[in-house]
Order: C-alpha cells, then sequence, then structure tokens
C-alpha cells in the first residue's frame, strides 16, 4: 500500500494529506441551513451537512493530492449518522482517486484489536461471505499497549496489503508528558521509533514499510533524530499551518530522495475561506477557497524540499 501512495504522490509532485476533519462551525451557513430545513436540528442534519461539506472540498481538491485523512472522532459525535457520513465519505474518496488514511488512533490487545483491525482496514466473516466495513487504506493506530495492540493490525496489512501510521511524536503541546520521558536515557519516543521500525521489517512494501509512524512537524529537532532512527519508515506529519509548523520545520521528516513523508494539514484547508487570506472566496465558494489553500501549501512544502 505504501507504494501505490509514493507513487499518487510522485504523480501530484503533493507530498500532502487533507484532514477532513469538519466540525459544525466550518460549515458555511447556506450549507448547514439547507439541512437545518429539511431535516430540522438533529443529528441526522448534521451529519447530512457534513456530507454536503466534504463532498465539496473533495471535488475541488481530488486532482491535486494523494490522499485524505478523515478523523473518525469528528464523525462520531454524530453518532449513528455521521458514522454512516464517514463510511460515505470514504467511498466517495476512492472513487475520486485518493488514498484515504483512516484517522481513528485505534489500540487494544487480542480479539479487541483483531477486531479493530478487521473494521478499519480488514475484512469479517459474516456466515458465508467475507465483507469490509469501512475499508480505508491506512490507520492511525495508538501503541500504548505494546506489540500485542500493534501486531494485529501489521497482520492485516500483510494479508490485505493496507498500512498503519504509529503514533510515535505526536504534534500537540502536552505530548512530551509521556513521550519525551527519559528511559536507561532515551525519550520514549525514540523507543517506541525503534519497535516501528522492527514492526516494519515484517511488512516491507519496496523501500519503504507498510507500518509507518506519526511525526509531528511541531518538533523539528525530534523528526531529524526520528528519521535516522527509522530510514524505512514513511511519516505521516500533522501540525503543519494552523498548529504552528512551518515548511522549513518540517523537512526533516524526508529523505535525501525527497520521500519518506506526507504532511497533513485538516482546518488550514477545510476552513480556509474563513482566513483573511481567502476571504475573498467567501462563503458561497468555500471549495475554491480549499483549492487555492492546497495549492499554496503544495508549493510551500516543495520550497525546501
Amino acid at each position: 500500500m505504501i507504494q501505490q501512495l509514493i507513487e499518487k504522490i510522485q504523480k501530484t509532485k503533493a507530498p500532502v494529506c487533507v484532514g477532513l476533519d469538519p466540525m459544525l462551525g466550518y460549515i458555511p451557513e447556506h450549507i448547514l441551513n439547507q439541512s437545518f430545513d429539511g431535516l430540522g436540528e438533529t443529528l441526522e442534519a448534521a451529519a447530512d451537512a457534513i456530507w454536503n461539506f466534504n463532498r465539496e472540498i473533495v471535488n475541488h481538491i481530488f486532482d491535486l493530492i494523494p490522499a485524505v485523512k478523515p478523523q473518525i472522532a469528528m464523525y462520531e459525535q454524530f453518532g449513528i449518522e455521521g458514522l454512516k457520513v464517514y463510511e460515505k465519505t470514504v467511498r466517495y474518496c476512492q472513487e475520486k482517486g485518493l488514498l484515504v488514511i483512516g484517522d481513528a488512533k485505534r489500540g487494544d490487545i487480542g480479539s479487541t484489536s483483531a477486531a479493530y483491525a478487521a473494521a478499519h482496514i480488514g475484512r469479517v466473516k459474516v456466515g458465508q461471505n467475507v465483507c469490509a466495513a469501512f475499508n480505508t487504506d491506512f490507520v492511525t493506530v495508538n501503541p500504548y499497549l505494546g506489540t500485542d495492540g500493534v501486531q494485529p493490525f501489521v497482520d492485516v496489512c500483510k494479508a490485505e496489503d493496507k498500512g498503519l501510521f504509529v503514533l510515535v511524536k505526536t504534534s500537540n503541546p502536552s505530548s512530551g508528558e509521556f513521550q519525551d520521558r527519559l528511559l536507561d536515557g532515551r525519550p520514549l519516543y525514540e523507543m517506541v521509533a525503534d519497535k516501528v521500525a522492527q514492526w516494519g521489517l515484517d511488512c516491507m512494501d519496496g523501500s519503504y514499510s507498510n507500518v509507518g509512524a506519526v511525526v509531528g512537524a511541531t518538533y523539528p529537532q525530534v523528526s531529524e533524530s526520528l528519521r535516522s532512527l527509522m530510514p524505512k519508515t514513511f511519516f505521516l506529519v500533522p501540525g503543519y499551518g494552523a498548529q504552528g509548523g512551518t515548511a522549513k520545520d518540517l523537512r526533516h521528516c524526508f529523505n535525501k530522495d525527497g520521500l519518506g513523508a506526507i504532511v497533513n494539514s485538516s482546518r488550514g484547508i477545510i476552513a480556509a475561506y474563513k482566513q483573511e487570506r481567502y476571504e475573498k472566496f467567501g462563503p458561497e465558494h468555500f471549495g475554491e477557497a480549499s483549492r487555492q489553500a492546497v495549492l499554496d501549501m503544495v508549493a510551500d512544502i516543495n520550497s525546501v524540499l
């Protein structure tokens, strides 16, 4: 699967992923009102507005980028109706030729972890049929429970040619409370990186592994050290733009071949029309604003590679 991502990055010349993380506050009033008028102020209406919002954005950016990353919590908050839209969004993006990184951050042990893996990137047997549920191309995984929690995902990756991104050093301000703690003189995130590299050797797809790592753009010195520890690991890089990460900050996430990372931006793209820089588009043309924001982000990142 990682080879498919690399090929799409090379084709689009855009090591960029757009986070489809819709909040109702990001959605223009005319989209919300249309859903509320038809369905009332209900969970169903909220999900309908999110679907219409997502579809418009995807229609304006699908030809520019290789992948999207919907954060499942933004859909789960609206219950079953929200999860229906999550699945619908995944399918629509794949129909448009985009790879989908399901940002679910799942992690447990034994049969529970295996069930999570089956739900997001694998298949489940129903009677005599074998069915796929969310069927994303990648999923994010929390490694806190150790190999017991990650191995079921690796097994599915090998069986289905899917991919993982394991949390190693996240972009949030308090990530250091645990991730930076020293054990035997080394920060914990380095020990997690060692395990990710180890898990990945069993799941190679060309020069890179299907087991990737989440490495935030907000800690550039850390990303440089992690790049050396995980030379065959593809990085999913959050933290660019709205969280403060710059193109210069993330250049160490890439290898000398110009590959090795895909950079995510969520609200910086999907809510671009709210920014002063793109206000000329207005709420009625929010999709066009998102397209321009993608073009600007791609140019910014490529300027330092």
